[in-house]
């Protein structure tokens, strides 16, 4: 049975039994359950050229959008200074910190729900976490900067592990044998790092990075087989929100690519996501209700 089978039959339950859902994790006031509802994480550009066109840069205006988000049912905001869209420059550290880091200082002293970074630079996040945010959104699962495991080891905090090919696949040219594969190796490789620096496996969430040195076909097909990766027994988060895999297929720019996001999200929760990182807070939040009527218990 190839690799790709086996995930699938653990987590369908027909090589064992059913997996139970990973433990729950309490964030400040937030405790998320996993496997009882799909939570939702709004994200908070703060960059001039993110490739949504939805930057906010400043801290008051990065409140009023992380209110907003709130109120329309958001769980967690995720706060990124660094655009990371395919072909995009990065930043220094310090350009990241002059972003991020007065949004971060305002909204935690402003609103007790839990905050994400969206960074893989160690001064950012060390800055962030002594700034009141709760969780690493490493995009790079550990591979620019392994330090990250131990900051929210001693932070306690959460992090985020994305599995990200653009080392290998730049262009998003590269065809892998099995995606999904490969999408969980490295995910495995990733936790097992994160492990070993402290972090308590119930601080772990697993992102299979859509968009992310895959090819649209492979991106697709992740999607597809999305309730394979629930064998690694972790939470699973998913972003597909105004990517380029749905403008590809409806030929539409960021700002039209609300009613193809639904459809992703839809599926994604039929299929084993915990949480939805999303741009429109209060539609999706709604995609997830109704989902999550139907799909869960």
């Amino acid at each position: 049975m190839k690799t790709a089978a086996i995930i699938n039959a653990m987590a369908t339950g027909k090589a064992g039994g059913t997996l139970n859902p990973p433990p729950s994790l309490r964030i400040r006031n937030s405790t998320f359950a996993w496997g009882t509802r799909t939570y939702v994480m709004g994200i908070l550009n703060v960059s001039p050229d993110s490739f949504s066109g939805d930057g906010v840069a400043r801290p008051t205006a990065a409140l009023e959008c992380a209110q907003q988000m709130v109120q329309s049912g958001a769980d967690i905001i995720d706060i990124g200074g660094e655009s990371t869209r395919p072909g995009s420059e990065g930043i220094s550290a310090a350009e990241e910190l002059d972003r991020v880091i007065p949004v971060i200082t305002l909204l935690r002293k402003e609103m007790d729900v839990p905050l994400s970074v969206d960074t893989y630079k160690y001064e950012v996040a060390y800055e962030a976490l002594n700034g009141g945010v709760d969780i690493i959104n490493d995009i790079w699962g550990l591979k620019k900067e392994r330090r990250l495991a131990s900051l929210a080891s001693k932070a306690n905090a959460a992090i985020i592990l994305m599995s990200n090919q653009r080392d290998i696949s730049p262009l998003h040219e590269v065809v892998f044998d099995d995606v999904i594969r490969v999408v969980a190796d490295d995910l495995r490789h990733a936790v097992d790092e994160a492990i070993s620096e402290g972090i308590p496996s119930t601080h772990v969430i697993i992102d299979p990075g859509i968009g992310f040195g895959k090819t649209q076909p492979q991106n697709l097909e992740i999607l597809r087989r999305l309730e394979e990766l629930k064998a690694l027994n972790y939470p699973l988060l998913v972003g597909t929100s105004r990517k380029s895999i749905l403008g590809h297929l409806l030929n539409l720019p960021p700002s039209e690519r609300l009613e193809a996001t639904a459809a992703t999200v839809a599926i994604c929760i039929a299929r084993g996501a915990d949480i939805v990182r999303v741009h429109d807070v209060k539609e999706m939040w709604r995609v997830c209700r109704v989902t999550d009527a139907i799909t869960r218990d």
